[in-house]
């Protein structure tokens, strides 16, 4: 059996292994590499983002009970209805008297809170006639499921009932312990809101209500029936990949032993990323192919040619001289026919001239060639980063993300400026439009949580002032002004002359400070030793009294929880 040797291959299939074993397969192994990491990440980050939709979801859906449980308490404690519900009265017009004193309790209810859908109080106090939210309690009610459970229920604290179509929470009305009487309350939620609730939350899966017992009671999965009541969990359908994720409520009065089951769908959240495969095996496909064919036509190039000189070369055993017809190829296998052409016409005429013995001997000159690698040693220029970030815009751009284009671009920008200003002075103009860079990146990182707004007289455009002298203000602003605020943020700018003066006044609505913190900051500030933690706006203030003296002046102006207003004046001079 003939042993494989890499010498044995033809010169084609040569090149072929070459562009597979060192081009190919590392850029298709880059890629798998790539797409893998890729996948990991996006559904760890759908997987962070499900957490805290669906614990958002627990929150919201917490609040609203607890609001329907409060409702109850007040009506619990009122005195004037526990009057009401454990008077006997002797004649209608004395009942119709005391339910007009309480007619505001339920009005104030109805206008107040909008999560629920009635408040319904039933007493068997038979002297009470039915009337708006007091109803007497009849046998359909002694008997209905809501009120076994709730009578079987020992716990004085409001009861909490699930079923298909409603959500109630039921109440004892025995605050005054009269034992004559038994009266409850049962208010039942607005299950249009908590519709809206389940269905507009930013879990992008499907999300189950359920019991300590795993029963699904409601849910926003539009497969799931629960017509004819709750369907245990495990029985319900799952995606073959998913995605789960529980929050369960503890040491909850009411809803202790509820949980929030949230299933994704895996191939879903990751389909743009399955899309992205097909175009790494087509992008494979044709980097295989086309260089193949590429390769195989350069090869047939070489192959017929050196094809040619050996054919000719065995006519030579048969004394047959012929020439290789002529090639005007300048490469290594031109030059190959021709000096295989030039022997054969030499090797004839020694033939010819049978031991000519004046054989003039020539002195092949060897030319040799020397090569010198010389290494190009040269640093990262910064433009190289430019050109990269503007590439992974484009990058972006192409993939339609808009966002985080505009922001690379800004961070290029701010890079770029940070670079080329070697001076100490920029015009104002330049200064704000770092800034506004700063805020279009800090917008993608809070969204429309972030708002801004920049008001400057255009004759103060080209004025002078220190590099970096307003944006610490603004960084300061952004960080901890906005962050904090649960609201939309609003960060004002305002830069504007007074007389012979520079006034520039930044103000945010974030959560501001007490008048103790700004006491400290004010005494930071003025100490030219102490180091702390607002090292930049520290910086701008020791640079504006170096360069202004005392004709610069600052004022800030916070509050908690309403913001906080920083004012310089800078005096208008000309800087070199």
């Amino acid at each position: 059996m003939r042993r494989f040797h890499i010498n044995n291959l033809k010169l084609r299939d040569k090149l072929i292994l070459i562009y597979i074993l060192c081009v190919f397969i590392p850029i298709l192994f880059a890629n798998v590499v790539f797409y893998n990491v890729t996948t990991n990440n996006i559904r760890n980050q759908k997987s962070v983002d499900a957490e805290i939709a669906l614990e958002q979801l627990k929150n919201e859906l917490k609040v609203v009970i607890e609001d329907a449980a409060g409702i109850a308490y007040l009506y619990y404690i009122d005195p004037v209805l526990n009057s009401h519900l454990n008077t006997k009265y002797d004649s209608y017009d004395q009942y119709i008297e005391s339910l007009a004193s309480m007619k505001s309790i339920f009005n104030r209810a109805d206008k107040e809170y909008q999560t629920i859908s009635s408040a319904l109080i039933m007493t068997n106090n038979q002297s009470i006639l039915t009337s708006g939210n007091i109803v007497l309690m009849d046998e359909d009610a002694l008997r209905s499921k809501w009120y076994e459970e709730f009578s079987a229920s020992e716990h004085s604290y409001p009861y909490f009932y699930v079923t298909e179509k409603s959500i109630s929470i039921i109440q004892k009305l025995d605050y005054e312990q009269t034992g004559t009487f038994e009266h409850l309350i049962k208010i039942d939620l607005n299950m249009e809101y908590v519709k809206q609730l389940m269905e507009l939350t930013n879990f992008q899966g499907n999300v189950y209500f359920a019991n300590a017992e795993n029963s699904v009671h409601y849910s926003n999965d539009s497969e799931l029936s629960l017509k004819e009541g709750p369907v245990d969990l495990s029985e319900i359908k799952q995606p073959e990949k998913a995605l789960t994720f529980s929050k369960t409520y503890l040491n909850n009065r009411y809803l202790g032993g509820w949980s929030l089951f949230g299933v994704l769908d895996e191939e879903k959240i990751l389909s743009e990323v399955r899309q992205s495969a097909q175009f790494i095996v087509i992008l494979a496909i044709i980097n295989f192919v086309v260089p193949t064919i590429i390769i195989t036509m350069i090869s047939s190039s070489i192959h017929i040619r050196v094809k040619k000189v050996l054919t000719h070369m065995k006519k030579v055993k048969g004394k047959n001289f012929e020439q290789i017809p002529y090639d005007s190829a300048r490469d290594e296998i031109g030059e190959l026919s021709v000096e295989f052409n030039r022997m054969i016409e030499r090797i004839d005429n020694l033939i010819n001239d049978v031991y000519v013995a004046d054989i003039q001997k020539k002195d092949l000159e060897i030319r040799q060639r020397q090569a010198q690698l010389h290494a190009l040693h040269s640093q990262i220029n910064p433009h190289f980063l430019f050109n990269a970030l503007e590439t992974i815009r484009m990058r972006s751009l192409m993939k339609g993300e808009s966002e985080t284009a505009r922001t690379i671009q800004n961070m290029g920008k701010i890079f770029r400026k940070s670079i080329s200003w070697k001076r100490s002075f920029v015009t104002i103009r330049e200064e704000i439009e770092l800034i506004e860079s700063f805020l279009e990146i800090q917008k993608y990182r809070f969204g429309d949580k972030l708002q801004f707004q920049i008001t400057i007289e255009d004759a103060l455009n080209e004025q002078m002032i220190p590099k970096m002298t307003f944006l610490p203000f603004v960084e300061n602003a952004s960080i901890h002004g906005i962050e904090s605020n649960p609201g939309i943020g609003l960060i004002t700018i305002q830069i504007a002359h007074e007389a012979q003066f520079i006034v520039f006044v930044i103000s945010d609505n974030g959560m501001g400070m007490s008048q103790h913190k700004l006491n400290e900051l004010e005494t930071y500030f003025s100490d030219d030793e102490q180091m702390g933690d607002n090292v930049g706006m520290k910086n701008v203030f020791t640079r504006l009294r170096i360069v202004y003296g005392d004709e610069f002046t600052y004022k800030m102006e916070s509050e908690e929880g309403s913001g906080t207003r920083i004012m310089l004046r800078l005096p208008m001079k000309e800087m070199e």
